[in-house]
């Protein structure tokens, strides 16, 4: 498996593209903007774009799935269907954030937890993660000990839960019960910010950790890009 990632939009996002380096078969996870920039990348690296995956229908990770699509012709998978409230929002949330060109669309599937995408010989397991929105998912390559967790978890913190439809106590039992059964020696790339394992945020995240858990929970502040 190989792994690149490019920050797109304002607000930074980890646009994660991933690829079989047995096939060159790439997926891009979450393009919420630079479409044209990322595809360029992607054929530098002399790969075949195969596929969009997306964890939720935040501007920020999904504003431009609809324009690579039309540029690439590759279907888009995911998120959950409970996010159709946020992508029908992509065009309003894009002109609050200077976004104009974002637009909303039509996941081609639509996933579920337990379900698995194939990428080229790799397999790719999905878990719906609730809480941040209803419909988050995240995706895992077991064999590569490897997953994009979108707004689940970041190093340090975890996703924003002020938003509409949100459900703090949802999202702590993704992470505990979706997340970290998967292993301490699990790498993920959150959708903002640095790279982290499992392990480093069970042992160290102030909101998550398995000591922190024991104590009352932290009110998070309702700000952050995440």
């Amino acid at each position: 498996m190989g792994v690149f990632v490019t920050p797109v939009t304002p607000l930074q996002q980890n646009c994660t593209t991933v690829w079989c380096t047995a096939t060159n078969k790439a997926a891009v996870i979450d393009p919420g903007g630079s479409v044209d920039a990322i595809l360029a990348e992607v054929e530098r690296r002399g790969l075949t774009l195969d596929q969009i995956w997306i964890t939720h229908g935040h501007l920020d990770h999904a504003g431009g799935a609809a324009e690579m699509q039309e540029k690439s012709g590759v279907q888009i998978t995911g998120p959950q269907k409970a996010d159709q409230f946020w992508i029908d929002r992509i065009v309003e949330s894009g002109r609050m954030y200077g976004l104009p060109d974002a637009r909303p669309f039509t996941p081609d599937r639509w996933l579920e937890d337990g379900d698995t995408v194939s990428l080229g010989q790799t397999t790719w397991e999905v878990r719906h993660c609730p809480g941040h929105t209803p419909g988050h998912v995240i995706f895992f390559n077991r064999a590569a000990r490897f997953a994009q967790v979108g707004d689940v978890l970041f190093q340090g913190s975890v996703g924003r839960t002020d938003f509409p439809m949100s459900d703090p106590p949802a999202l702590i039992r993704a992470i505990v019960e979706k997340l970290w059964p998967l292993g301490d020696d699990v790498t993920f790339v959150p959708g903002h910010g640095p790279i982290s394992t499992f392990g480093q945020e069970r042992r160290t995240n102030p909101y998550v950790s398995d000591a922190a858990l024991q104590r009352a929970p932290i009110q998070r502040p309702a700000s952050g890009p995440a």
